[in-house]
């Protein structure tokens, strides 16, 4: 079972995620960094670099905010007095790397990881705390100490199965069967080298599919404040139903072009299982929610869902013939991955090469590129005013027609497809249009599929 953050607000949202978790005989547990707590850290990181005087408000804010929900929800005197000692010793950690990071104005990727995972620490040891004072045993652990195994990539790992479940296993079945429910924090574990890893923001989700991995658990409950995949964004679409089945590609798809509901390398540990995927409310616990399983035999929808994404930026790396020219694309992925910036999408011509960049990274993207500019790269652009609609099927590739369908639709609202891409995903294509009329566009192809 994993908790996101919403599910994690405030005293009453933490006492429903433990209700729900008591009422299993068995579970493992992951939780995310209670709601707001990693913007927090984030905050405090650059006050820290600032000076240290704005570190004991930092501290003494994020230490409130959590002894808060524990008197709210463990009255006993010596559970509470357990859970603020654990607390306060937690916090203590936060304020010695955080006056570390002042001392030295410097900020390393690794003590920014060991920072950065300590609200989903503070976070599955409220949890942990507040479950024993039910009468539910249960220990927090660390998601090293654990047997969560990465690579050495320390901002955005990647999970280690086998290490994973050679460690993890038998340290995890130990507590289940003594009736001991274990509360890992995901987002981060262990690189090669002993050291702290995170696994990507929100990726609590990823580190949920890697624990039941290593459990061969059948099912995984991933509980948010929603009721699971819809068929868009029911912000912009009114009209958005509840997807009852998806495959592990399509939700993997919806969620990298933008439904947030999963992080979209949850399902890359469950490949080769049988483990089924439940996306719940937690406001609803009784709900049907979501389902994602490995395949979907009988579904008759073309389309599984729509995603939106306007929180993106192009840079347009113009030349003659530059598609022509052998490792030019390389060397711009190169000088881009240099400076710690991720491409979310290529598509090239025989005179321009498009690459699809987060907005944080697109400023320093284009002094990267633009410092490249030779006989072969001419000019390099910033694209911020478009946005991504994909469209999201396990039939989308296979059945005639229907890319017809969604550019007809776009069509008949007089929308211009600014740039489109199909075909490396046999599930998904996207298309992107200006900012402005991504609403109509949205609503256009949802109507076409889900009338």
């Amino acid at each position: 079972m994993k908790f996101g953050g919403g599910c994690l607000r405030d005293g009453r949202s933490v006492a429903q995620a433990c209700a729900i978790v008591s009422a299993q005989k068995q579970a493992a547990v992951v939780v995310s960094a209670v709601s707001g707590v990693t913007e927090m850290l984030l905050a405090a990181i650059g006050q820290a670099r600032r000076h240290e005087r704005h570190i004991p408000p930092v501290l003494a804010a994020l230490e409130e905010k959590h002894l808060a929900i524990a008197a709210e929800l463990c009255p006993s005197g010596a559970a509470q007095k357990r859970l603020r000692a654990a607390i306060a010793s937690r916090v203590a950690r936060v304020g010695r790397l955080l006056f570390g990071v002042a001392c030295h104005g410097d900020l390393t990727p690794a003590v920014r990881a060991r920072l950065l995972s300590q609200g989903e620490r503070l976070a599955a040891q409220l949890l942990a705390g507040v479950l024993d004072s039910l009468e539910t045993p249960a220990a927090a652990l660390d998601a090293r100490s654990a047997g969560l195994c990465t690579d050495g990539n320390v901002l955005a790992a990647s999970v280690d199965r086998g290490r994973t479940r050679r460690l993890m296993r038998p340290r995890l079945a130990a507590l289940l069967r003594r009736g001991v429910v274990p509360v890992i924090p995901g987002f981060y574990g262990r690189g090669p080298d002993g050291g702290v890893t995170l696994l990507g923001r929100n990726g609590s989700d990823y580190s949920a599919a890697a624990v039941a991995f290593a459990l061969g658990a059948g099912r995984i409950e991933v509980w948010k404040d929603a009721d699971g995949f819809m068929s868009a964004d029911p912000a912009r679409v009114p009209a958005a139903r509840r997807l009852e089945l998806l495959t592990f590609a399509e939700a993997a798809e919806l969620s990298y072009f933008g439904a947030k509901v999963l992080h979209p390398r949850t399902v890359e540990p469950l490949a080769g299982t049988r483990t089924r995927v439940f996306v719940r409310n937690v406001n609803d616990p009784s709900g049907a929610g979501s389902e994602i399983a490995a395949a979907c035999p009988g579904r008759a929808a073309d389309v599984a869902g729509i995603a939106a994404n306007e929180r993106l930026a192009v840079l347009r790396v113009h030349g003659a013939g530059i598609g022509s020219k052998p490792g030019l694309l390389a060397g711009v992925s190169s000088a881009l991955a240099e400076s710690g910036i991720n491409i979310h999408s290529v598509l090239t011509s025989h005179t321009c090469i498009n690459l699809l960049l987060d907005p944080a990274d697109a400023a320093r993207g284009l002094r990267q590129l633009k410092s490249r500019i030779n006989g072969v790269i001419r000019r390099v652009e910033l694209e911020e005013r478009l946005a991504l609609v994909g469209v999201v099927g396990e039939r989308i590739m296979e059945k005639e027609g229907i890319y017809a369908r969604i550019f007809s639709a776009v069509a008949r609202e007089r929308i211009n497809v600014e740039m489109a891409a199909a075909g490396a995903s046999p599930v998904a294509c996207y298309f992107l249009v200006r900012k402005a009329e991504l609403d109509r566009a949205l609503l256009a192809v949802h109507d076409e599929f889900f009338p």
